[in-house]
């Protein structure tokens, strides 16, 4: 089954550190089966809070995308953006 990682970034603390992580967590892709969906695009929150912004990443399986979240170069890629904005993270499994 599909899966996908739903990004959402709540707040900005350093946008240095967003520039830095945007390249390395795109290059972290490389070699995964990672289908980027939705990239900070034209969004309306329609229940709780506001947010900054958006991405929703597919892969084939759940087990897919913890191989590319756990990754040597995505971990090093997220290292940035926990610097860089308060974001959460969500795995949900499709159907």
């Amino acid at each position: 089954m599909p899966a996908y990682i739903v990004f959402q970034r709540d707040s900005t603390i350093d946008q240095k550190e967003l520039d830095t992580y945007g390249p390395l967590a795109m290059a972290s892709a490389a070699g995964h089966p990672a289908k980027p969906l939705a990239v900070y695009g034209k969004q309306e929150v329609l229940e709780g809070a506001p947010v900054e912004g958006v991405v929703i990443v597919e892969f084939p399986t759940m087990e897919d995308a913890k191989k590319w979240y756990d990754s040597p170069a995505y971990r090093a890629a997220r290292e940035h953006r926990f610097k860089g904005a308060k974001y959460r993270a969500v795995l949900v499994q499709g159907i």
